[in-house]
């Protein structure tokens, strides 16, 4: 049934994204401080139904305006720069494809800031335990010419340790040990 709703969502697609996005470890309470201009916040739920390539994801977002969004994702190979679908679900589907999730969704307290150049910096500080900052970019090339502000402590964009994919696969086998 996943698969055929995996295969019905990239038919029903019409045109597919590239992300561009580097990837950053930051201190959370340092890039709080610093007094950006916030775009949005949420508390956000994730889970994969499958951590391999290509990745399938789901996401929950409660958004402080008050709204809500679910989220299918699908993401190709690739870090700096890979192809990306998503499909909105509605609260019903999301429900159903998070009970065969084999283990609790991840949390995430999410704040997107505005830079001084213009970029997005999208920071997650993930079930409390570490945090992380993304920008997104409109061209590979764009990306590599972006000079990191000091409060990003460490690019990690191609170290797969630090994918949230990666994160749930040693989520899952902590999980399983504790059973």
């Amino acid at each position: 049934m996943l698969a055929a709703f995996v295969i019905f969502t990239v038919m029903e697609r019409k045109e597919n994204k590239m992300e561009i996005e580097r990837k950053f470890l930051i201190d959370w309470n340092e890039v709080t401080a610093l007094g950006l201009p916030e775009v949005k916040s949420a508390q956000s739920w994730q889970g994969y139904l499958s951590a391999a390539t290509p990745v399938v994801r789901i996401r929950k977002r409660d958004f402080s305006n008050g709204h809500t969004d679910y989220i299918l994702c699908i993401k190709g190979k690739g870090k700096l720069a890979r192809e990306e679908i998503e499909k909105e679900l509605t609260p019903r589907e999301f429900k159903a494809l998070e009970g065969m999730l084999p283990i609790p969704m991840i949390h995430k307290d999410y704040r997107v800031y505005r830079l001084p150049d213009g970029h997005l910096l999208e920071c997650s500080l993930v079930d409390g335990k570490f945090a992380y900052a993304e920008v997104e970019f409109e061209s590979i090339e764009e990306a590599k010419a972006f000079q990191m502000p000091p409060f990003l402590h460490k690019d990690v964009t191609e170290d797969p340790y630090y994918s949230m994919s990666g994160y749930w696969k040693r989520k899952q086998i902590t999980v399983s040990f504790e059973l």
